[in-house]
């Protein structure tokens, strides 16, 4: 499936790992909470939280020996573009292991864009009518999709389905995901990432 974004050769304009996290943190350093509305503060709040979730997870994760094989098996160029915004707590426990990932070959190209700068690419990708992110896809040199993940682990966006089902609500339901997530220690993510990437390795065989 290729789309028109990329079947029109419009230079991609997304951010690498290190500039998504380095405007994150300009972004928390110039940012006075007092001039903020509500909303603003909120978010202010969680995009602080989120640069400790994410550095906490540079730090202590590493590539299991398995997928490390698995991404050194791409051998054409490809794009992997990941929809999200600073303030999404989903990204911050997701978005370092897909980075981690990535960044084992050259021939993976990883670009973040923001979601509510870009409606139009956000809208080809809604999880059940909604703009959850993150998500990733993942291009072909052609521009191709060859993979979609997201907006979290399967295991765990079942239990949020279920919780809701049992009338938690936010911030009981936050804070139950990410104990989730503490818990999990990128496991799932993990497991998801191995198969997506062995699919589409034994497809180009």
């Amino acid at each position: 499936m290729a789309h028109k974004f990329f079947e029109d050769k419009i230079p991609h304009k997304g951010y690498s790992y290190e500039e998504f996290q380095k405007m994150t943190k300009e972004q928390i350093e110039k940012t006075d909470p007092q001039n903020l509305d509500k909303d603003g503060k909120e978010h202010f709040e969680y995009t602080k939280l989120n640069m400790y979730r994410s550095s906490r997870i540079e730090k202590n994760y590493t590539v299991t020996d398995e997928l490390k094989m698995e991404v050194a098996k791409i051998k054409e160029p490809q794009l992997w573009m990941i929809i999200t915004e600073s303030w999404c707590g989903d990204s911050a426990q997701n978005l370092p292991y897909i980075a981690k990932i990535a960044v084992l070959n050259s021939n993976i190209d990883l670009r973040i864009i923001l979601r509510d700068s870009n409606p139009g690419i956000m809208d080809l990708y809604l999880t059940n009518g909604t703009r959850s992110i993150p998500i990733l896809v993942a291009f072909d040199a052609a521009g191709n999709e060859k993979f979609k993940w997201g907006p979290r682990p399967g295991e765990v966006q079942a239990l949020i389905k279920q919780w809701r089902s049992d009338g938690i609500v936010k911030p009981e339901l936050y804070e139950k995901l990410h104990l989730w997530y503490s818990k999990n220690k990128g496991k799932n993510i993990e497991e998801e990432m191995l198969k997506l990437i062995t699919n589409i390795n034994q497809v180009a065989i």
